[in-house]
């Protein structure tokens, strides 16, 4: 983990998504805790598909937690927001899923079943959802991204444990915010 700015940074934000603990995965992959720690996020942000609470007081051991309810999210209905914005050292972030509501999220999957998995699907309602953050935060497709659009962060962590497809590795993320609220993504492969 060399990090992508010079320093001084002003925060170091970890992300992750998709964790799905217990419904696909009995327990969270120990590299991801260990990962942040490393790093010394300041905030860590979970873009849904959580699963079980014991997720989110595992990250809280490490830094403050900020999450978004996903598709598979049953115990956090009504607990947690499906979208929410942040402001971390000036630099606002949207997080949410990217499922978008149930409508938005049968046909996604009728398309992605059809057609594989398509960040490009979900981008759309992404902007139209968060036209002022400076980074857009989600997860859903255990597929990473680190891409800039018209002048905002696209960033997908993928999952710590499901990558969407083989030729990917299990990953997390790493926001860098430096001075003037820049900001670079890192994607951390666990394997």
């Amino acid at each position: 983990m060399c990090g992508l700015l010079p320093e001084p940074r002003t925060a170091v934000i970890g992300v992750v998504a998709d964790t799905h603990v217990p419904d696909r995965v009995k327990q969270l992959n120990p590299k991801v805790l260990e990962l942040f720690q490393k790093a010394r996020v300041d905030t860590i942000l979970h873009a849904g598909d959580i699963s079980s609470p014991s997720v989110l007081a595992q990250f809280g051991e490490v830094a403050p937690v900020y999450a978004v309810r996903g598709n598979r999210d049953w115990f956090w209905w009504g607990k947690l927001p499906m979208r929410r914005m942040l402001v971390v050292e000036g630099l606002k972030i949207g997080l949410a899923h990217g499922h978008g509501g149930w409508k938005d999220y049968l046909l996604d999957r009728i398309h992605f079943m059809r057609h594989g998995y398509d960040h490009n699907r979900l981008v759309p309602r992404l902007l139209e959802a968060f036209p002022q953050a400076n980074v857009i935060v989600f997860g859903h497709g255990h597929t990473p991204l680190n891409r800039w659009q018209n002048g905002q962060l696209l960033f997908n962590p993928g999952s710590p444990h499901f990558p969407d497809k083989k030729d990917f590795a299990p990953s997390i993320g790493l926001l860098y915010v430096s001075a003037g609220s820049e900001v670079e993504g890192e994607i951390i492969e666990l394997a």
